[in-house]
């Protein structure tokens, strides 16, 4: 198939924004919440549910913060 090498870098893709998308603003503010005796949403949402009855919508929404 021609279109097979797109699809890889479309699902390449995908992946690597839903890692990046797991890591929730990333590992220094993992630590700051953690230090402040916090956990991040994610924890917080497997803290509360059993495992693989939770499925999220929009991961790879974006939000802009204006001061």
């Amino acid at each position: 198939m021609a279109d097979e090498p797109i699809f890889t870098d479309r699902f390449k893709d995908l992946r690597r924004r839903s890692a990046e998308a797991e890591t929730g603003g990333g590992p220094e503010r993992r630590e700051r919440e953690h230090k402040a005796g916090k956990l991040t949403a994610r924890e917080r949402v497997a803290l509360l549910l059993d495992e693989g009855t939770f499925e999220e919508l929009d991961k790879f929404v974006t939000h802009r913060w204006l001061r």
